[in-house]
């Protein structure tokens, strides 16, 4: 008897507790196992030291979130993203105080501007939500040989990418109608 009170107490405390799902939807950022993994040695991309010595960062895996500006087929059928680089916030903004109504939340202006070869998901590559101009994604890669040929910057090979479709996060200047 007392084993199935121990169950029980089990299955309720598990049917209220719920994953940030692949959007995120909760108070914090919540990454995904896969991306823990991705992210581990991994630091985050700067820009201007970059462009000071490159060849240090191409020893090791970068990391940054960037809203898409622009997509063409890159080499291999990879894509080729330009992307207007984001700070995460500290904390997701919510419409209220359930944690489903809470989005990925990124800085409202670009640092600079990245561009990142990846190999996409069927579901990223193709359909409604698929990656296009205005999605935002979290990369994680190595910087290549190669260059830009329009602006001269690093291109980003992805070793792992996460994405959100427009729509299914805000940026900071939504915080006028929204709350932390």
């Amino acid at each position: 008897m007392r084993s199935l009170a121990v169950a029980a107490v089990f299955s309720l405390a598990s049917l209220g507790c719920s994953s940030a799902g692949p959007y995120g939807y909760s108070r914090d950022y919540s990454p995904l196992s896969a991306e823990e993994d991705a992210v581990e040695d991994a630091r985050e991309y700067d820009p201007i030291m970059v462009q000071r010595d490159p060849d240090d960062w191409k020893k090791g895996k970068v990391m940054l979130f960037g809203v898409v500006r622009s997509r063409n087929e890159g080499p291999g059928g990879t894509a080729y993203l330009s992307l207007g680089m984001r700070s995460l916030a500290a904390r997701n903004l919510c419409d209220d105080f359930e944690e489903d109504t809470c989005r990925v939340t990124v800085g409202d202006k670009e640092h600079a501007i990245v561009h990142v070869l990846a190999k996409l998901d069927a579901n990223d590559n193709i359909g409604k939500e698929s990656i296009g101009a205005g999605s935002l994604v979290r990369v994680v890669g190595k910087l290549s040989d190669g260059v830009d040929p329009d602006d001269g910057t690093p291109v980003l090979e992805a070793q792992y990418y996460r994405h959100w479709p427009r729509g299914f996060y805000v940026t900071s200047a939504d915080a006028s109608h929204m709350r932390k």
